[in-house]
């Protein structure tokens, strides 16, 4: 799977984990250098607390389009620290 926005390949993975039809990447399939951490937190009922990525390509900014669960409530255990992208990012089979 890739995460691709405007033209730029943000995470790629064999191993993502689906959890709601979303794919959630492990962390060392991110390209790093495309995200910046938000300071915006939401709180899911049972995976728990969501801290957010602003995706930034070739000077674009889309807010708070990626998420992950740094420490989630033990139902989510297995999505720890991977990502998941919205907002207009694409997520398609390699």
């Amino acid at each position: 799977m890739q995460a691709i926005w405007n033209g730029a390949v943000i995470a790629e993975s064999e191993d993502t984990v689906v959890v709601e039809g979303n794919h959630y990447f492990p962390p060392q399939s991110l390209h790093r250098e495309f995200l910046q951490l938000s300071d915006t937190q939401t709180v899911c009922g049972w995976k728990g607390t969501a801290s957010y990525y602003t995706v930034i390509v070739n000077g674009k900014q889309n807010p708070d389009a990626a998420w992950f669960y740094p420490q989630p409530k033990e139902a989510a255990a297995q999505i720890k620290d991977h990502v998941a992208f919205w907002r207009g990012v694409d997520v398609i089979e390699a």
